[in-house]
């Protein structure tokens, strides 16, 4: 053997061996940061009042994919009528659920893995109709704090609002749970300025056409008011300053629920995306960290994005 074929070959050993623990490196800094992001579980998959549910899923995934915090999964349950014997999403795989579903009972092992993750110190995000689902579920009604529809009333628990002097008032007169007028634009006023998920958002500003859900009803314990909305009697509302974004503990676990969302255009408004993104960071326990966007509506405009 030569000596130039020699060096020839120590150096394609070498530059093996050079390209090799290269690619090993950037494999683990990719697995690193893989490993650093949040990981969602998506449930959907039934709702009751929503035939168009489909459409929700993909744009909350861009949302949350855009923001690069997050690893994202999705759990579709079997459609309605058919059995859910088998539908048993594995939550303790997850930092965070982001619940969108309003269907058919769940069996009672798939509920007592729910209920065990969160009080164990799950997080889960509750999203528009998701608070109309399980009505006889008593720990669900516990844990999403205020619900509506699904034949609830006085014993599901008080009306929750704030009044025109910011205090929180526990109504329990008889009525049913869950209404809504004509979809419409609305004022959401923060009311938890110094929350994580509130922070260094505007005091007031617009939201995107949506239904306005008021006389929502449940336990409401462990319960905080971050947003409020004016349902007003022009949209057939109560004249009460009704709960719009809630936070609740649950045992260990952390619940963000939002009641805005109905359709595409609700769910694409910058103040529901910014503040769905926050409270996914918020539930899974981590620390809050996606800025306020530049296009943030405003008091008196709305701010939608394209998807």
């Amino acid at each position: 053997m030569s000596k130039s074929f020699l060096n020839l070959t120590i150096f394609l050993v070498f530059f093996l061996l050079v390209i090799s623990s290269s690619q090993f490196v950037t494999a683990q800094k990719k697995k690193k940061k893989n490993q650093s992001k949040i990981t969602v579980l998506v449930i959907d998959g039934q709702s009751k009042f929503h035939p168009n549910w489909n459409e929700w899923t993909p744009i909350l995934i861009k949302e949350l994919d855009d923001s690069q915090l997050f690893q994202i999964d999705v759990a579709t349950s079997p459609m309605k009528g058919e059995s859910l014997d088998k539908f048993n999403p594995k939550f303790k795989n997850f930092d965070v659920v982001v619940s969108l579903y309003d269907g058919d009972n769940w069996s009672a092992r798939t509920k007592r893995a729910m209920e065990k993750y969160i009080a164990d110190g799950g997080g889960l995000v509750v999203i528009h109709a998701a608070d109309n689902a399980f009505p006889d579920w008593e720990s669900y009604n516990t844990m999403i704090g205020l619900a509506g529809w699904g034949d609830r009333n006085k014993t599901s628990g008080p009306y929750v609002y704030i009044d025109g002097k910011g205090e929180t008032i526990r109504d329990t007169s008889p009525g049913p749970a869950g209404h809504h007028g004509a979809k419409h634009e609305y004022v959401v006023e923060t009311r938890a300025l110094d929350h994580p998920i509130m922070k260094d958002l505007p005091i007031q500003w617009l939201h995107a056409e949506d239904e306005l859900y008021d006389g929502l009803r449940g336990p409401a314990t462990n319960m905080t008011i971050l947003a409020t909305a004016f349902s007003s009697k022009q949209f057939d509302g109560t004249e009460r300053n009704e709960p719009i974004l809630m936070t609740i503990n649950y045992g260990s676990g952390r619940i963000f629920h939002s009641v805005m969302g109905h359709d595409r255009l609700a769910l694409s408004c910058v103040g529901f995306m910014t503040t769905f993104i926050r409270g996914c960071e918020w539930a899974a326990k981590k620390k809050v960290t996606f800025e306020i966007p530049d296009d943030f509506p405003t008091e008196n405009k709305t701010s939608t994005r394209a998807y």
